[in-house]
């Protein structure tokens, strides 16, 4: 019989890759990856972005000093100040007072509210869900959109990780702390579950972004950006 112990970060990888995969490949971010989408969608995700990260920055603050979350805090992945940027540039200085937050986005940030700022593994698996897809592939992503939209950085800050010099590194340094983290098996089952769940808020945010544009949708390959 194969005794071979699965390390955590390998377990949890296996068991939400279907729920990863149904995130990354949903209708609002193939559109917008594929060219069916203006600067004006895509400012609305950053918009809805803005209120999932300020809730788990400010769950991140809350956790720095406990011995279980704080490996995973670092200043190297905090997004608010290149989120506050971009929005800045894509819609204006009074940003914040145009943007409102879907029900799903809501949703999203009641959750997090709920379990990130007081259960570690709840941060954790937030966390993870977020930040690790973000550094992974999130230059890929904005490599995209600055050539579709014709930008330099400014517009895609959110997806440039300049405090984090080689990505591979650092998800290889993430998942030996996910190992590490003094879960029981009981525990670890719980933060998988929260993984799923941030994955289904998180397709619930995009399915909203793709409800509300629907009216508007271009025909395929159309988008342009305004003058």
């Amino acid at each position: 019989m194969d005794s071979t112990v699965i390390p955590f970060s390998e377990l949890l990888r296996r068991r939400t890759r279907r729920s990863h995969g149904a995130s990354a490949t949903s209708g609002f971010m193939q559109d917008l990856l594929g060219g069916d989408c203006d600067v004006a969608d895509y400012a609305d995700l950053l918009g809805q972005y803005a209120f999932v990260y300020d809730a788990l920055e400010r769950a991140a603050e809350r956790m720095a000093d406990h011995p279980v979350a704080a490996p995973f805090v670092t200043a190297q992945l905090t997004r608010m100040p290149a989120i506050r940027a971009d929005l800045e540039y894509l819609i204006g200085p009074d940003w914040s007072e145009l943007v409102c937050p879907l029900p799903a986005t809501t949703a999203y940030v009641r959750r997090l509210n709920e379990v990130a700022a007081e259960w570690p593994g709840g941060f954790v698996a937030h966390h993870y869900t977020r930040y690790l897809g973000d550094v992974s592939g999130g230059h890929v992503i904005g490599q995209v959109l600055a050539e579709r939209f014709g930008f330099d950085t400014n517009g895609v800050l959110f997806y440039i990780f300049d405090q984090v010099a080689d990505p591979s590194d650092f998800e290889h340094t993430y998942r030996a702390q996910l190992d590490a983290a003094p879960w029981t098996a009981d525990e670890q089952e719980r933060v998988i579950a929260e993984v799923e769940l941030a994955y289904e808020l998180n397709r619930g945010l995009l399915a909203g972004l793709d409800a509300r544009r629907a009216p508007f949708r271009q025909e395929p390959g159309s988008a342009s950006v305004p003058a």
